[in-house]
């Protein structure tokens, strides 16, 4: 599901979605960047690799995900997991997402 042209208007927005699915999975277990690029794609959120690293590497600086080299084989891979602040973050957002969500769905 492409995002329409009129959405690039919300970028914004998107991004504090787009850090909340990064920060969902990094707590389910650990993610690395073109993982994390198809699976916001399969969303329906189209966000190049230029955008999605420097995202993943501010969420470090700022204490949500902790990265690690992995290597398979002859492979390196830098993977990202959700720290103890990452966690108790989303904890946190769920419950203002749902508030949120909910008060979105009575306005109907």
């Amino acid at each position: 599901m492409p995002i329409a042209k009129s959405d690039f208007e919300y970028r914004d927005l998107y991004s504090g979605l787009i850090r909340l699915h990064i920060l969902h999975h990094a707590v389910e277990g650990p993610v690395f960047g073109l993982e994390m690029a198809a699976e916001l794609g399969r969303h329906g959120y189209r966000i190049s690799l230029g955008t999605l690293y420097p995202l993943l590497h501010g969420m470090e600086k700022k204490g949500y995900l902790r990265s690690a080299e992995v290597r398979a084989g002859q492979v390196s891979r830098k993977v990202y997991r959700a720290t103890p602040l990452g966690k108790k973050a989303l904890k946190a957002m769920k419950v203002k997402v749902s508030e949120l969500f909910g008060e979105m769905n009575e306005a109907r």
